[in-house]
C-alpha cells in the first residue's frame, strides 16, 4: 500500500472523546505451515483490542513478507490466498488503535527493519514513557524515523547496539526503554516475546500441537485450538527457536503490577488474564457494586457489551431482574474509534438501540464498565428516558477514573476526566440520572480476590488512585518545557 509522507506533528485530540482507547493486540507463532493463516485467526480473537488497523509479517526461510492495512482483520486478511501472499513457517501479527489524527499506514504494525544481523519484525502493545527522550537522542545521533510510533525507537536501539550477538543487542535495547509493554518479535531464526518489568501489559504462551504461540490474551489461543501453557512473567523474555523455548531475565527483579483495567474493560470476558477469569472478576465487580450502591429499581440493564457481566452480578446479588434493555448492533465498531464528533454520534445511534418493552414505565438501573468523560453516558441515559423509563439510575463497575494513563491506554487529560472534577452528586446532575454510584477501589480489589495495600501494591491502578508504578520521564521533562512539547507528549501514546 502506498503512503503519504506526513509531517510529524501532534494531532489535535478530539475534544469530545469519551472512552479509553489505544489498546493493541499482539500474536506470534513459530514453526508451523501456513503460519500467517493461523496468525490471522488469532488476530480475529484480538480484534476487540484494536479495530483501526492490523498487520501480519511472516518469514519463509529466505524472505520476509509483510502486509499492513487500515481496518478490520477480516477485511484485510480474510481471503483464501493469504498463505500465498504471506508464506512462511513463522509469523507475527498486530491489531491497533491510534490516537486521534494518528491514523496513518506508516504507524501500522508489525514494523520491519533489515539490520546488520538480519531482518526483524516487531509488534508492540503498550507505551514507552521515555519515548520522546529516546527519540530526541536517536535523531541527534542521525536516526531517521519513518513513523510516529514509539515502537520504532526499539528497532533503532537494536540497530545501534554494538553487542556481538542479536539477543544481546535486543536485551540492551530493552534495558533502555521504560513504560508498560508486551512485545513479539520475529527474526530469521527466532520468535521472541517480552513483557515489561512490572507486567503491566499482558502476554501469554500457548502450545499448538507442540508448537509455541504468543498472544495478548488466552482467547486467541482458544480461537486456533491451542492450549494455554502459562503467562509470560513480568520482566521475562521468552526466546523460541529450533532449540525449544528459553527464558531470560533482562531486568532487575521487581514486584509484578499488572494493569487492573484489563479486567474492567479491555480484555475479552472469556480470557484468563494473570490467572483470573475476566468474566468472573467482572461479575464479582457487579456483586460488590450492588452491596455498596443499592437502588430501589425494577430492572437491571447493562450498557452492552462490556457492562454485561457486572450487570448480571449486580442483579443476582440484589435479587433483581436482569434484562437486555439496550440492544447492540455487533456490526458497528466501538464508538470511540470514530474520528469526528458527528460520526461518533451517528455511531452511537447505529450501535445501541433501546428495547422499549423492557424500559417503558420501569425504574431502570444501568450498569456500565466505566465512565470517563460521560458524553456516551449522557446519550445512553437520554435514549433510555426517551424509551419511556420512569427513572434512570447509573452505576459504574469501576471506581471513579481521576487520573490519565501513560502505559498504552489513551485517556483524556485530568482536567477532562469527569470524576476528577466533579462530585458523585454533581455527576448525577450532569448525566441526568436519578442516582449515580461507583464501585470503590477496595471493592475492585475484593472482586480480584485481593486486598489493597499501598505499601505493597499488587496492580497498576493509577487511573483511580494517582499512584503511578514507574517514573514518567517524558511527562516530567515536558512539564518543564513549552506547550508544544506538552502537546507532543499527549500525542505520543502510541501502541
Amino acid at each position: 500500500m502506498s503512503q503519504a509522507h506526513e509531517r510529524w506533528s501532534p494531532p489535535a485530540r478530539d475534544p469530545d472523546d469519551d472512552s479509553p482507547r489505544l489498546e493493541c493486540g499482539v500474536f506470534g507463532i513459530f514453526d508451523v505451515p501456513e503460519a500467517s493463516g493461523i496468525t490471522a485467526l488469532g488476530l480475529h480473537a484480538l480484534q476487540h483490542r484494536g479495530q483501526e488497523a492490523c498487520g501480519i509479517a511472516s518469514f519463509d526461510g529466505q524472505r520476509y513478507h509483510t502486509e499492513r492495512h487500515m481496518g478490520y482483520v477480516g477485511d484485510a486478511f480474510g481471503g483464501g490466498d493469504l498463505n500465498k501472499r504471506l508464506p512462511g513457517h513463522v509469523a507475527i501479527g498486530h491489531t491497533r488503535y491510534s490516537t486521534a489524527g494518528g491514523s496513518f499506514i506508516r504507524n501500522v504494525q508489525p514494523m520491519f527493519a533489515d539490520l546488520e544481523a538480519g531482518g526483524i519484525a516487531l509488534a508492540h502493545n503498550g507505551n514507552l514513557t521515555n519515548f520522546l527522550t529516546l527519540r530526541e537522542q536517536l535523531v541527534a545521533q542521525g536516526a531517521i524515523f519513518q513513523s510516529t510510533s514509539d515502537s520504532e525507537a526499539i528497532l533503532h536501539l537494536i540497530a545501534r547496539s554494538r553487542r556481538p550477538r542479536f539477543l544481546e543487542r535486543f536485551t540492551e535495547a530493552l534495558q533502555q526503554i521504560e513504560g508498560g509493554y508486551a512485545l513479539v518479535a520475529m527474526t530469521n531464526k527466532k520468535l521472541i516475546g517480552v513483557r515489561d518489568p512490572l507486567g503491566i501489559r499482558p502476554l501469554v504462551l500457548g502450545d499448538l500441537n507442540g508448537k509455541a504461540v504468543l498472544a495478548s490474551e488466552t482467547c486467541a489461543l482458544d480461537m486456533i485450538g491451542a492450549k494455554f501453557v502459562r503467562d509470560v512473567e513480568h520482566g521475562e523474555m521468552v526466546v523460541i527457536d529450533e532449540k525449544g523455548i528459553r527464558s531470560f531475565r533482562p531486568f532487575p527483579a521487581q514486584q509484578a503490577r499488572p494493569c487492573i483495567f484489563e479486567y474492567v474493560y479491555f480484555a475479552r470476558p472469556d480470557s484468563v488474564v494473570n490467572g483470573r477469569s475476566v468474566y468472573e472478576v467482572r461479575k464479582r465487580m457487579g456483586r460488590r457494586l450492588a452491596q455498596e450502591t443499592p437502588a430501589d429499581v425494577d430492572v437491571v440493564v447493562p450498557v452492552p457489551d462490556s457492562g454485561v457481566p457486572a450487570a448480571l452480578g449486580f442483579a443476582q446479588e440484589a435479587g433483581l431482574p436482569f434484562e437486555m434493555g439496550i440492544i447492540r448492533n455487533h456490526y458497528v465498531g466501538r464508538t470511540f474509534i470514530q474520528p469526528t464528533q458527528g460520526e461518533r454520534e451517528l455511531g452511537v445511534r447505529m450501535k445501541l438501540a433501546p428495547n422499549r418493552s423492557v424500559l417503558a414505565g420501569k425504574k431502570v438501573l444501568l450498569v456500565d464498565d466505566s465512565i470517563v468523560r460521560g458524553t456516551n453516558s449522557i446519550r445512553v441515559v437520554k435514549m433510555v428516558r426517551d424509551a419511556g423509563a420512569a427513572e434512570v439510575h447509573l452505576r459504574s463497575a469501576s471506581p471513579p477514573i481521576k487520573w490519565p494513563d501513560y502505559y498504552g491506554i489513551d485517556m483524556p487529560d485530568r482536567e477532562k476526566l469527569l470524576a476528577a472534577n466533579h462530585s458523585t452528586e454533581e455527576i448525577a446532575k450532569i448525566l441526568n440520572v436519578d442516582s449515580m454510584g461507583y464501585l470503590s477501589v477496595d471493592g475492585l480489589y475484593w472482586a480480584m480476590n485481593a486486598e489493597r495495600d499501598p505499601a505493597n501494591p499488587q496492580f497498576t491502578d493509577h487511573y483511580f488512585t494517582g499512584e503511578y508504578p514507574t517514573r514518567l520521564l517524558d511527562r516530567e521533562i515536558a512539564l518543564g518545557r513549552n506547550e508544544l512539547v506538552e502537546r507532543q507528549l499527549s500525542f505520543l501514546v502510541d501502541a
